[in-house]
């Protein structure tokens, strides 16, 4: 089995996610796409949302799809969610499955960055999701790196969670931008500053 994990704050979850999950599952025949809320990332503030609604925000967005599944192992964990003592955690759960990590093809080149890199390839490999195009030098990578990254091209959507929540919190709408699911549940609890909306 092929499993490909999205990780990210999610805050929220939008359409361009999705596109990328779908591109890396059909780009290489995944079987599944787990989608993985972190707790706290650790180069990003903390998120708006709590993980709770991430979760559910996530769930709500990939209901009617019969590949993704949603990961709580990060939220449930606590604490500052570094990649390598997640993929250790599921590792240790769950065998005979082919795993794949899903990252913007903007992020490839941060990789070396990353907490426990060296031994992260070991047990996994990295699918890059970028525009149609676009250019990167896996050349500069590292020797360890260079055969872990598989690339995929999505559509080319410029849309960010920074961008929605500023929409939100200026009254701007941002259907289209999310699933219709996810604009209900955020409209729902009243989320990122915006007014709950009532549903008696």
């Amino acid at each position: 089995m092929k499993v490909g994990i999205m990780g990210g704050t999610f805050d929220p979850i939008h359409i361009g996610h999705l596109l990328a999950a779908e591109a890396a599952r059909d780009t290489f025949g995944l079987d599944e796409v787990w989608f993985m809320p972190s707790h706290i990332p650790p180069h990003k503030e903390q998120a708006g949302a709590t993980g709770e609604q991430r979760l559910g925000m996530v769930a709500e967005a990939i209901a009617d799809h019969p590949c993704f599944r949603t990961l709580d192992i990060e939220i449930r964990r606590g604490g500052v969610s570094y990649t390598i003592d997640t993929v250790k955690e599921i590792r240790s759960s769950f065998d005979n499955i082919e795993f794949h990590f899903i990252i913007g093809a903007d992020m490839v080149n941060y990789l070396p960055k990353w907490e426990g890199i060296e031994e992260l390839v070991e047990l996994m490999s990295f699918i890059g999701v970028g525009r149609p195009g676009s250019t990167l030098n896996l050349d500069a990578l590292p020797a360890y790196l260079k055969g872990k990254i598989l690339l995929a091209d999505m559509p080319e959507v410029d849309i960010s969670s920074t961008e929605i929540r500023e929409r939100l919190a200026t009254g701007h709408s941002i259907r289209y931008m999310v699933t219709d699911s996810v604009y209900d549940y955020i409209r729902r609890r009243g989320m990122y500053g915006i007014q709950p909306r009532r549903t008696d």
